[in-house]
C-alpha cells in the first residue's frame, strides 16, 4: 500500500483548550477576596490608563482609525471622547492602560501583565451592553467584569507558572491574546465548542516576538502589544461567533502546531486546576513606573537617596545584587535610545531614584534622560547574582522580586547594604499597599476630569457593593471626558 498520504482523522481539541473553555463556561467566582481585588486591578488599570493619556507618544495610539468615524453603540474610551468599534476600542483601551508598564504584574516562569485582558473586557461588555439597551434588554453589571477579569488573570498567570515562552522568542503577549479570546467568546455569548473554536485560533495565530523588549531593539511597540492582543481576541471571538470553525490539533498537530513551530517541540501545560489563584495573588505596580523586576531596586535606591544626595560625585562603585529574571531583562549597558529602553534598563532606573529619591513616568523622557549624572551613575554599577534571589522568586510560597544595594565610595567607605524583597504591590505587603494605591488612582483621576466627577468616579468606584451592581453603560458614561 502507497504511504503518501496523510490519515485525515480530526482529533479531539488539544486538552488545554478543552480545560479553559470548560473553566470559562462553568466556573463560578464565589471568592470575595478574588472579587475585591479585581475592583483594585479595575481601578488601578484605568488609572494607569488615565495617566498615559498625559504623553502624545501614546494618545496619537487612539481614536478611530478614519477619522470622524461615527459607530452605533460605539465602545467608549476613558478619559476620551472617542466612541469606537470594539475591536479598535479594546486596542486603545489595552494600549492605554500598558503604555507607561504601570498596571499589575505576574511573574512566574513567563511574566506579564493580565490586567491588559481589560482592553477586551471593558470593550465588549460595553458593546454588549449598549446593543442591549437598544433591544430593550439588561445592560452587563460591573460585577461581570470584575468575574471576567478574575478568569482572565486565572488562564493567563496559571499558562505563564511553568511556561517560558520568553525563552523561544515570544513576547507574553500572546497569553493575553489566548485569556482575552476565551472569555469574551463566553460574554458574547458562546457554548462550550465556540470557545474551544476561538481559543484554537488564538494559538493559530502568529505571534508577537520579544525583539521590542530587549536590547538593542527596545521599543514603543512594547507599550502598545497588549492593545494590539486585546483588539485580536476581540476581532477573532466575532469571527468564531459568526460560525467560523476551529483547529482541534492546533497545539500538538506534528510539524504543523504551535508547540513544534514555536514552542521548541516542548509540550504546554497548565499546572494546576483553574480557580482564582491569579487574582488572589496578583503583583500590585504601586510605587513607581518600573519594570517590575526592578522595583524593589528603585525601593532600595529611594532609601539610599538621603544618605548619599550630598556625596554623589564621591560615589566610587555601585553594587546592585539581583536575580536572573532581572538580569536576563533589563541589565543593559550602552546607550538608550527611547523612552521604552530607559523603562527596561535596571540601570537607568537604579540611577534615577538615587539622584532625585523617586521615578515618574516623566524621567523615561528625553528632558530628564539628557542628565549627564545618570550615565555617569550607570557606569559605576556592578551587576551580581544571588541563587537565593533566583530561587525563591520561582517559589510559590514566596515569589519574592528581591534586590539589594550597596554604595561604595572613593575613600573606602560604603553604606550599608540595603535589601527589599517583596515590592509593595506584593501580597506579603498587601495591607500597606492598598491605601498608597487608591491614592494613585485618586491622583490619577483628579488629573483627567473636573472635581465633582472625580469625586463621583472615587466614591463608586471605593463601595465594592455599589461598584458591582452599577452597568457597564453607566460606569463607561462616567469615565468618558467630557467635551
Amino acid at each position: 500500500m502507497s504511504s503518501n498520504f496523510d490519515l485525515n482523522v480530526r482529533p479531539d481539541f488539544d486538552p488545554i483548550i478543552s480545560e479553559i473553555a470548560q473553566y470559562v463556561s462553568t466556573y463560578q467566582i464565589n471568592s470575595d477576596l478574588a472579587l475585591s481585588t479585581a475592583r483594585n486591578c479595575l481601578i488601578d488599570t484605568i488609572g494607569c490608563g488615565l495617566l498615559a493619556l498625559q504623553f502624545p507618544a501614546c494618545t496619537k495610539m487612539l481614536g478611530p482609525i478614519v477619522k470622524d468615524t461615527y459607530v452605533p453603540d460605539g465602545v467608549r474610551v476613558p478619559g476620551t471622547d472617542y466612541k469606537l468599534d470594539p475591536v479598535k476600542g479594546a486596542f486603545d483601551i489595552g494600549c492605554m492602560v500598558r503604555w507607561l508598564d504601570y498596571n499589575d504584574t505576574w511573574l512566574a516562569a513567563e511574566w506579564g501583565h493580565p490586567s491588559d485582558n481589560l482592553g477586551a473586557i471593558l470593550s465588549i461588555c460595553d458593546f454588549i451592553s449598549q446593543q442591549n439597551i437598544a433591544n430593550d434588554k439588561e445592560p452587563l453589571l460591573m460585577r461581570t467584569v470584575l468575574e471576567s477579569m478574575v478568569m482572565a488573570h486565572e488562564i493567563q498567570g496559571i499558562l505563564a507558572l511553568k511556561n517560558s515562552f520568553n525563552k523561544v522568542g515570544l513576547d507574553h503577549v500572546v497569553l493575553v491574546k489566548v485569556a482575552s479570546t476565551a472569555v469574551v467568546t463566553k460574554l458574547l455569548g458562546g457554548t462550550l465548542n465556540q470557545i474551544k473554536d476561538a481559543v484554537s485560533q488564538a494559538w493559530v495565530d502568529g505571534q508577537s516576538l520579544r525583539t521590542y523588549r530587549h536590547a538593542p531593539n527596545a521599543g514603543s511597540r512594547k507599550s502598545w502589544a497588549a492593545g494590539d492582543a486585546t483588539s485580536r481576541a476581540v476581532r477573532l471571538a466575532l469571527i468564531t461567533m459568526s460560525g467560523e470553525m476551529g483547529y482541534p490539533g492546533v497545539l500538538s498537530a506534528p510539524l504543523w502546531g504551535f508547540e513544534d513551530v514555536s514552542f521548541g517541540g516542548k509540550k504546554i501545560a497548565l499546572p494546576q486546576p483553574l480557580d482564582t489563584y491569579v487574582m488572589e495573588n496578583i503583583l500590585f505596580k504601586i510605587s513607581f513606573p518600573a519594570e517590575f523586576h526592578a522595583q524593589t531596586a528603585v525601593e532600595a535606591a529611594v532609601i539610599l537617596h538621603r544618605l548619599i544626595k550630598d556625596k554623589i560625585d564621591e560615589i566610587n562603585s555601585i553594587e546592585i545584587t539581583t536575580h536572573e529574571s532581572a538580569i536576563r531583562i533589563i541589565s543593559k549597558v550602552g546607550e538608550l535610545n527611547n523612552p521604552a529602553d530607559r523603562d527596561h534598563c535596571l540601570q537607568y532606573m537604579v540611577a534615577i531614584a538615587l539622584l532625585k529619591g523617586n521615578l515618574t513616568a516623566e524621567d523615561y523622557e528625553d528632558k530628564v534622560a539628557n542628565d549627564k549624572n545618570i550615565d555617569i551613575l550607570r557606569e559605576k554599577m556592578i551587576i551580581k547574582e544571588d541563587k537565593r534571589y533566583s530561587k525563591e522568586y520561582l517559589e510559590p510560597d514566596k515569589r519574592s522580586i528581591a534586590n539589594k544595594i550597596q554604595i561604595h565610595f572613593k575613600d573606602g567607605s560604603s553604606t550599608e547594604e540595603v535589601e527589599v524583597e517583596y515590592p509593595i504591590g506584593h501580597k506579603r505587603r498587601r495591607e500597606e499597599g492598598i491605601p498608597i494605591l487608591e491614592k494613585k488612582f485618586k491622583e490619577n483621576i483628579d488629573i483627567t476630569y473636573e472635581k465633582e466627577i472625580s469625586k463621583k468616579i472615587y466614591r463608586l468606584c471605593m463601595d465594592q457593593e455599589m461598584l458591582e451592581q452599577t452597568s457597564v453603560v453607566d460606569f463607561q458614561k462616567l469615565f468618558s471626558k467630557k467635551t
